[in-house]
């Protein structure tokens, strides 16, 4: 018989666009430069802090170059001592998805084999170990994980659609009995990305796995949940009705005006609710300029995320393993200067 699961500090919930926590809007009170700032969830996109490659033939790639192995749990524990100075300088959320990103930034193929979900739809123990790590710190901390479940190029591991629908099923009970608050799920990564090989992972249908999770309740709770678009698409009006929130990306062109009209179409979808719009990715900065795509998301009253591909050599970006979670580079230190600024930090 499993423990019973701890007290859990922090609770995230949704008021029309805002985001709350324990009860009390984000960054209460907050405004910059006359934009209000209050309800929003600035994010990073982390979605290797649980990643380990299965697949010898690829695993030597990502070794670290201080002791020339790959260790998946020196990658979760630096990432988790990372996260009390992320908070400080105000940032409340970060994605991690259970199936990562490419390890290599973009990529055509991927052979490697990333992935916490077994190819009959079951929860890898040893993933799953990690990811308690992360949302248990981020519960102490007051932070929001956006838990992903799937991501393209990993996805063709799982074998066929009741696979799927057993891994959106496990992962959410496993969410459920830990009595995890502070989660909002994103189905897929970009559910748009024709690389998907499953029907249901797409936009025509990724709706069926939005509904299932909001049909699994504990003592009347559920989890929040939605899924993202590729960078600058905007939410389709099936997945704006089926969805707690919505998630888009804002790769692609470097141009804030792309950002502005990717929100405001979504907002104009025949089914649009007020919910918060919630930008989870995108690898565009110029921070210290006043026009660029985190600014352009704030004037909409939409949330932002960080996302740096960066390179595996320990040194730059988020999402290539060996990656260095703390602030240790130029383009780091900007981004957490300005979030400080615009949140007001810690308070």
């Amino acid at each position: 018989m499993r423990a019973a699961a701890p007290a859990r500090r922090t609770e995230v919930s949704i008021r029309g666009p805002q985001f709350f926590l324990n009860g009390k809007p984000t960054y209460a009170g907050r405004s910059y430069q006359g934009l209000k700032i209050e309800g929003l969830l600035m994010n990073v996109r982390a979605v290797q802090a649980i990643f380990d490659d299965l697949n010898p033939e690829t695993r030597g790639r990502w070794v670290y170059p201080d002791t020339g192995k790959w260790d998946p749990e020196r990658n979760t524990n630096e990432f988790v001592a990372a996260l009390p100075e992320w908070r400080r300088n105000g940032l409340l959320g970060f994605t991690v998805n259970l199936q990562g990103g490419s390890p290599e930034g973009y990529s055509k193929g991927q052979p490697w084999e990333n992935t916490a979900i077994s190819p009959e739809g079951g929860l890898r123990p040893a993933y799953m170990n990690r990811l308690t790590r992360v949302l248990d710190r981020a519960d102490e901390l007051g932070m929001v994980a956006i838990v992903g479940y799937f991501y393209f190029g990993q996805d063709q591991r799982v074998k066929d659609e009741a696979a799927v629908r057993r891994a959106v099923t496990n992962a959410t009970n496993w969410l459920l009995d830990r009595d995890y608050r502070n989660v909002l799920v994103e189905i897929d990564n970009e559910s748009d990305v024709k690389a998907y090989d499953h029907e249901i992972l797409k936009p025509g249908r990724v709706p069926e796995l939005i509904e299932l999770v909001k049909g699994m309740r504990r003592g009347g709770r559920r989890l929040l949940v939605g899924t993202s678009y590729g960078g600058g698409t905007p939410a389709g009006a099936n997945v704006v009705k089926a969805s707690d929130f919505l998630l888009l990306h804002g790769n692609g062109a470097d141009d804030p005006a792309r950002i502005r009209k990717m929100i405001q179409a979504s907002r104009q979808a025949e089914t649009w609710r007020p919910m918060p719009v919630l930008i989870n990715e995108d690898d565009h900065f110029r921070f210290n300029e006043p026009e660029n795509h985190m600014m352009e998301a704030l004037r909409n009253y939409a949330s932002w995320g960080y996302f740096e591909p960066g390179k595996s050599d320990y040194v730059e970006g988020h999402q290539c393993p060996p990656v260095n979670w703390g602030i240790n580079t130029e383009r780091k230190r900007q981004f957490f200067a300005k979030l400080q600024e615009v949140t007001g930090g810690a308070a």
